[in-house]
This record gives C-alpha cells, sequence and structure tokens, in this order.
C-alpha cells in the first residue's frame, strides 16, 4: 500500500504536459457521486483517467474540480458527457489499496465550465468560479433554523449515523453552509444532488432541501413506528424479513437506484458459497447487516467492502478431491530437476509417503539450510510438483514488522492481512505448499518482532487456529505444508529454529557441477540467449575449466553467469552473420572470460617452514586458507594479524602455549621462544575470520617455524586444539573438504572425532583424497611435517 498526503509527491516520475493556464484546473469525473463546498467526502476512482487526473493534481500540489457525468455508464467520458457545475476541491489525502484509488476531498467553492482543453491525457476545462452570497434576511434566518431542527431529527432516527454528524450541524454558522453539508448527506438521487447544486438562489436552495429532507423524515418515522408495534409481537426473525420487506418498497416509491440491493445479494450468495465455519461466518453475516444499513458515501463503506471481500475469497473449506501423491513419480520429479542431493530427496520422499499414509497427521516442517545457489527454493517447487498441490512463496527477506505477518487492524487506513493470508489467497486453496524463503533475514524493529509472530504459524499445534489481525477470525493453516530456506541458522532465534526440521544442503563438487551444468545450466542460458543446441556447442572440458579456474563457490549461480557470458559471446557472431555454428573450447574461455580467476597456489605458499594450509566454512561453502608464522629478534612477544575475531586470536594464543608447553619434548631449545618475537597472519586482512577450527593450523605452522620443518604442501588441516594436545571435532566437514579437493590438496587431516561425518563427503571427494584422523596434535605433526629439518640458510622466513 502507499499513501500520498498533500506533503508528498508521487514515487514515478509523471509524464511532461503543456502548462496549465492560470484560470483552468484538473477535472475529475465521477459517477453518481456530487460533492458540495464545505464538505470533506471520501471518493473512491479506478477509471484510468480519473487516476491519472487525481495522480497529476497531487503531484503539483493543484486543488481539483469534481464534476459528475450526465450518464453513468460511459467509461471515457468527455467534456459533452459532463454538467458544467461542479466543485472546486482540495486533495487532503490520496491511498491506493488493492488497485484501488481513494481520496479524501474537501469542496471549497461552485465553479461553472467555460470550455474544456486538449492535450491532456485527462480532463482539464478552463472555468469561472461562483461566488457564494449568503444574506442575513429573517427569511434566511428562519429557513436556516427550520433546516437545522429537520437535519437534527433526522440524523436521530438514522439507524447509523456519521459519528459526530449532529454536533457537526449544530455548530455550522452560515446558510448556505448548512445547506450544502445537508444536501451532501441526505439520501437522494445524484441527478437530484446535482440540481441542488446549481441552484444558486440560496432561498430556493434552502427551499428544495427542506422538502427532500421532509420526505425522508416521514419514511424514517413510519419506520420506526412500524419496528415498535411489530417489535411486541413478532419474533427477531420476523420483525427483520417485514421491515426489510417494508424498506424494498418504500426505497421502491422514492425511485432509489437498487445497486446496494444488487450488491447485498451479490454478498448473501458468497457468503453462503464460501463455506466458512460458523464463528466466520456469524462474523461476516454481522458485517453484512452493518453493510446493509450504512449509506455508500460514508468513508467505513468501502472498507466493510473490502473485509467481506476477503472473507468470502479465502478457501475456508478443503478442496473435495484431495490429490493422491504418487511416491515413484514424487522420485521422477525429484531427479529430473535436480542433480545429486541423494541425502536430501530421501529424506523428502520419506516425507511425502508419511503424508500421503497420514494426510492428518501434523506433518513437520522443513527447512532447507546452505549457502546461495544450491537449490532451496527449487526443491520446494519440486514438493509441490509431486504432491500435485499449488505453490506460493513468501518472501522474509528485510521484513521487521510484525504486521507483515499477522496483517494489521481494520481501524488503520490501507489496512490488509498479512502475508500468510496473502499467500493464502493467492493459492487458492488451504492445502497449499507454501515457501517461507531466507526466513532467517528476518529483522526487528520498532513495529514488534516478526519471528515471534511466525511462532504461531510454523507450530503444528497453534496454526489450526492462526488469527490474523485484520480477520479478526480464527484460519486453518493446518494443512498448508510449509517449506522454509535459509542461508545460516545463527540468526534464526533459537524456539522458532526449534518448530522446524534442519535439512543442510551442502555445496557440490566439482563432478556435480559439471553435471548441472550439462544437465541443466546449458540448456536455460542456451534459450535465455535465442540461440539452439546446433547453433552453439559447449564442451565438457570447457565447462570443466570454467568450474576449476573462474568460479568457486558452494552454488551454480556465478557457473550459470559465466556459461551465460561464453554462449553471449558466440551468439553475437551468429546475429553479426560471420558464423552459423560456433563450438566454445577451454582455448576460447581466455577470449571471452579473460585470464583466470583462480590458481593452484597451495605449493608456492606452503614452500617454507611457518605456513600451513587450514580449511575454512564460510555461509557460500567450504575455502581453504593459510596460516603464515615468522619470527624475529625481540622479547617474546605475539603479533596476530588478518583481521581475526576473538575465537581466532585465542585459538592462536592457545596454539602458542601449547608449543611452549611441549618445546623440551619437541627438540626445541626454550630460549628461542625468549628471544624471538612471533608474527602470525592469516592472508586476506579485508575478510573477517573467527571460529576455533584453525587451532590445529595454528599450531602446525608455529611448530613448523620452530623446527625449521616445512609443512607438507598436499596438505590441508582443521580442528580445535586443546591446552592437553588433544584435537577436537569442528563442524562443516562436507563443505571445507569438498574445497580442499576443489583447491589441489591430495591429504586431509580432520579431528578423530569427526569421523561420523564421513560419510557425508560426496563419493567422488574421497577418492581423490587421503583422510588423516588426528586424536592429538602430536599424530598431526607425524603426519603433516616434512620428515627433515631444512637447512639453516637454505629458506626463508615467510
Amino acid at each position: 500500500m502507499a499513501t500520498i498526503t498533500d506533503q508528498d509527491k508521487p514515487a514515478a516520475e509523471a509524464p511532461q504536459f503543456p502548462e496549465l493556464p492560470e484560470d483552468a484546473i484538473i477535472v475529475v469525473p465521477v459517477r453518481n457521486f456530487v460533492l458540495f463546498p464545505d464538505v470533506v467526502m471520501p471518493l473512491s476512482i479506478n477509471r484510468p483517467i480519473s487516476v491519472a487526473a487525481a495522480q497529476a493534481a497531487v503531484q503539483g500540489s493543484r486543488p481539483i474540480g469534481v464534476l459528475t457525468q450526465r450518464d453513468a455508464g460511459i467509461d471515457t467520458p468527455t467534456g459533452n458527457d459532463m454538467h458544467r457545475m461542479g466543485t472546486l476541491a482540495n486533495v487532503l489525502r490520496y491511498v491506493t489499496a488493492d488497485e484501488a484509488h481513494h481520496l479524501i476531498v474537501q469542496g471549497e467553492s461552485r465553479f461553472r465550465v467555460v470550455e474544456f482543453l486538449d492535450g491532456w491525457p485527462f480532463l482539464v476545462a478552463r472555468i469561472e468560479q461562483v461566488a457564494e452570497v449568503d444574506p442575513k434576511t429573517p427569511e434566511i434566518e428562519a429557513r436556516m433554523i427550520n433546516l437545522r431542527k429537520q437535519a437534527l431529527e433526522t440524523v436521530a432516527l438514522l439507524p447509523q449515523a456519521p459519528q459526530g454528524l449532529s454536533e457537526a450541524i449544530q455548530n455550522i454558522p452560515t446558510a448556505s453552509t448548512l445547506a450544502d453539508t445537508v444536501a451532501a448527506y441526505i439520501d437522494i438521487d445524484p441527478a437530484q444532488k446535482q440540481e441542488l447544486l446549481e441552484t444558486l438562489a440560496l432561498d430556493v436552495r434552502l427551499e428544495k432541501i427542506s422538502r427532500h429532507l421532509e420526505q425522508r423524515l416521514q419514511v424514517l418515522r413510519l419506520s420506526a413506528e412500524i419496528g415498535k408495534d411489530v417489535q411486541e409481537t413478532l419474533s427477531e426473525r420476523q420483525r427483520e424479513h417485514i421491515l426489510r420487506e417494508q424498506m424494498a418498497a418504500i426505497q421502491r416509491q422514492l425511485g432509489e437506484d437498487d445497486g446496494k440491493s444488487a450488491e447485498i445479494a451479490e454478498l448473501t450468495e458468497k457468503i453462503a458459497k464460501a463455506a466458512m465455519p460458523p464463528e466466520v461466518e456469524k462474523e461476516a453475516t454481522k458485517e453484512l447487516r452493518r453493510l446493509e444499513r450504512m449509506p455508500e458515501g460514508a468513508a467505513e463503506h468501502g472498507i466493510i467492502r473490502t473485509y467481506l471481500d476477503w472473507l468470502t475469497e479465502l478457501p475456508w473449506a478443503l478442496p473435495e478431491a484431495e490429490t493422491e501423491i504418487d511416491i515413484k513419480r514424487a522420485r521422477e520429479i525429484l531427479e529430473e530437476d535436480h542433480y545429486g542431493l541423494d541425502k536430501i530427496k530421501r529424506r523428502i520422499i520419506e516425507y511425502l509417503a508419511v503424508r500421503k499414509l497420514a494426510p492428518e497427521g501434523k506433518a513437520p516442517i522443513l527447512c532447507f539450510a546452505g549457502p546461495p545457489g544450491v537449490g532451496k527454493t527449487s526443491l520446494g517447487q519440486s514438493i509441490a510438483r509431486a504432491m500435485g498441490r499449488p505453490f506460493t512463496r513468501v518472501s522474509l527477506g528485510g521484513v521487521h514488522d510484525e504486521a507483515e505477518i499477522r496483517g494489521h487492524r481494520r481501524t488503520y487506513i490501507g489496512a490488509m492481512p498479512g502475508n500468510i493470508i496473502q499467500a493464502i489467497r493467492k493459492a487458492g486453496t488451504r492445502d497449499c505448499v507454501m515457501m517461507l524463503d531466507e526466513i532467517d533475514k528476518m529483522g526487528r524493529g520498532i513495529q514488534g518482532d516478526p519471528s515471534a509472530a511466525m511462532l504461531e504459524v510454523l507450530d503444528p499445534e497453534q496454526n489450526g487456529t492462526f488469527r490474523d489481525n485484520y480477520l479478526g477470525v480464527p484460519f486453518d493453516l493446518s494443512r498448508v505444508v510449509f517449506i522454509a530456506t535459509a542461508n545460516m541458522l545463527d540468526t534464526i532465534p533459537g524456539p522458532l529454529r526449534d518448530r522446524m526440521e534442519i535439512i543442510t544442503l551442502a555445496g557440490y563438487t566439482e563432478e556435480e557441477k559439471l553435471n548441472i551444468a550439462r544437465k541443466y545450466l546449458v540448456k536455460r542460458q542456451l534459450e535465455a540467449n535465442g540461440v539452439s543446441a546446433e547453433q552453439v556447442e559447449i564442451d565438457d572440458a570447457a565447462l570443466a575449466a570454467i568450474i576449476e579456474y573462474y568460479t568457486r563457490e558452494a552454488g551454480v549461480r556465478n557457473l550459470e553467469r559465466e556459461i551465460g557470458k561464453t554462449i553471449r559471446h558466440a551468439a553475437v557472431q551468429i546475429a553479426e552473420g560471420s558464423k552459423t555454428h560456433v563450438a566454445i573450447t577451454e582455448a576460447d574461455l581466455q577470449e571471452t572470460l579473460g585470464g583466470r580467476i583462480f590458481e593452484d597456489e597451495v605449493a608456492q605458499r606452503t614452500s617454507v617452514p611457518g605456513v600451513a594450509t587450514g580449511m575454512a566454512w564460510t555461509p557460500v561453502g567450504g575455502d581453504i586458507l593459510f596460516i603464515e608464522a615468522t619470527r624475529m629478534p625481540g622479547g617474546g612477544r605475539m603479533t596476530l594479524t588478518g583481521q581475526l575475531g576473538d575465537v581466532m586470536r585465542e585459538s592462536a594464543q592457545a596454539a602458542w602455549s601449547l608449543l611452549r608447553s611441549r618445546a623440551e619434548t619437541m627438540g626445541i631449545d626454550a630460549e628461542a621462544f625468549e628471544k624471538h618475537d612471533v608474527h602470525v597472519h592469516v592472508p586476506a586482512g579485508a575478510t573477517p575470520k573467527d571460529g576455533p577450527s584453525a587451532g590445529v593450523a595454528m599450531f602446525m605452522a608455529l611448530s613448523s617455524l620452530f623446527l625449521g620443518r616445512t609443512v607438507r604442501s598436499d596438505t590441508s588441516m582443521t580442528g580445535e586444539i586443546s591446552l592437553r594436545g588433544l584435537v577436537l571435532p569442528v563442524g562443516g566437514i562436507k563443505e571445507k573438504v569438498v574445497a580442499a579437493a576443489g583447491a589441489g590438496i591430495k591429504r586431509v587431516m580432520l579431528p578423530a572425532r569427526n569421523k561420523r561425518d564421513y560419510d557425508d563427503i560426496p563419493a567422488s571427494t574421497r577418492e581423490k583424497l587421503e583422510f588423516i584422523w588426528l586424536e592429538k596434535v602430536e599424530d598431526a605433526l607425524e603426519a603433516g611435517l616434512d620428515p627433515e629439518p631444512i637447512p639453516e640458510g637454505e629458506h626463508h622466513q615467510s
């Protein structure tokens, strides 16, 4: 929803049109509505010509001319279709909601159209303002007193009068303002109101309005008397039926429009067909009765109508015939849409099998957690296909208002239901598959905590009676299949994370990326760039080179972009007509993608003592990092650089203390620590780094430095260390090992207590690597250091 007041401007730039003459105004054509001076009224518009006029007036801070059409059936009126007298008005507020446009306008004065002007996408007219004459004669005073008395009596008899109207009528000081105010609110035809607007003689206008008001008073008095008499003898339902019939007869005698009756009949039919629960149907019927008694010009009329539209359009009932889940077909869909992810697919099949056998049961809420580009959102779409249910997506990234989840209360202008109810309405069924995308990126603002509002949504014990603030009635979410996605679990509050079953998607191996590129990405990029497989082909060697030397990521988004670059380069040659077929090979990548971005630097970085290769986990997959240590004459101080976090600094301090405590058994002269300062640096200083898993690499770098023995260049390591020399388990083993294999590492040293993660590592990666399991730091020294120390003078400190 967007709200524009008289101090704001529309967000979009308006087209440039000729400047309006000084005596010209922008005209907003209206149907079945007449605005009077000194009256504030709501005005709903939806025709392009009216919307364009209102937006131009608001952007230019100009008044508008409200003119009534002669024929309400014309959708795009011209000047010839309009009355010649209208009301000049100021726009107090401009609101857009649900593709409808609403104005709050205040009438200023009458005007008469001199001529209509061309050259604008809306009506523009040259006008002359009509001065209001308000003589203070005894006749005018008498008519004013009589009209005020009639108006107050009418307001008192109305079933539901606008709040504060009696006080406003009582305090109106002039006869002209009183006449226009009563004319605006009296229940008569628009044509009769236009006649009153065009009656300039004040005494004549007061007489006409008084005559109309007296007719209305007679109807209201009769209705009140009948109601009082019948109330004593008839039941409530009978009394309502008779009064409604009498009201219809009175309306027919007065020639009032049947449009409202048709509207009420339409809404009654919709409520009957909506299959609402009894509590909801009772609330809908109550609001319908309020709408029936309310005049169309009332401020609340549009609010109640919108509310009833929401209630009647929501899918309260389940489909009559639910789609049977075909497990075999579900396997085929998952295989068609995704390569690899065998463990994830197995869990999804288990989930679907349970839903098939126990459709009424409370199924767990799945949360796919993993780096960007690994297929979390598309997995949700595949589940919807496999279940044969509609798929809807709610993006939660950046949501920081609790009302975005629970909706706004109806007392606010432009109130709407929350994203959950909106998604249900869009899906059109109560058993849809709803993807809650980026659930880890919800924020907390001054408007409340949206993650707290999600607790009820994602609790199978509570979401059967989810209450949206806008609806004000419970809605059953228990049959919705919720699937959440997240990049990091740390930012999800504990109670919310506890309601979901976390399924971790790690990064792809090079082999998996090659198969994904061959099966999906190349085909998609060929279609996106308007060429066919017969015109452009890219061989496996080129794809493998892009994966190895141009992208280092957990997912495949960058890989797809790079493939797109090579195909676009070929598409240019085909479009120019210089070639009809282009075969992209590894040799062509230099020209299309430039020089290689990633190179194997492990050997040169570990060719000297004091350098160890560690393994790191990042939100976008695994990576390798280098720990470099050097020493210089000094007093035993240690310096740490490389933008390290507190935990990583503590790991370096623990490694330093452990090395000094074991110096004697390792054959290191204790005086070497007292006579030298040590500097430990982790390159890529612009990138923040933290975590305990670099402890083993820190210890190996320092040990290599003081022993003068290099760490094996084909070996990387991870693990936390204790002051007792134990190697403790760490997380992210699969991502770290996959990244190490991609960087050319041949041997990995892992904590022995991480053997439980061995099966998670892809088989193709396990075949490339030698695994060394560490119980204590001595195991790392034995397996990780080159056997002989390098003689002094044959190496340089890094």
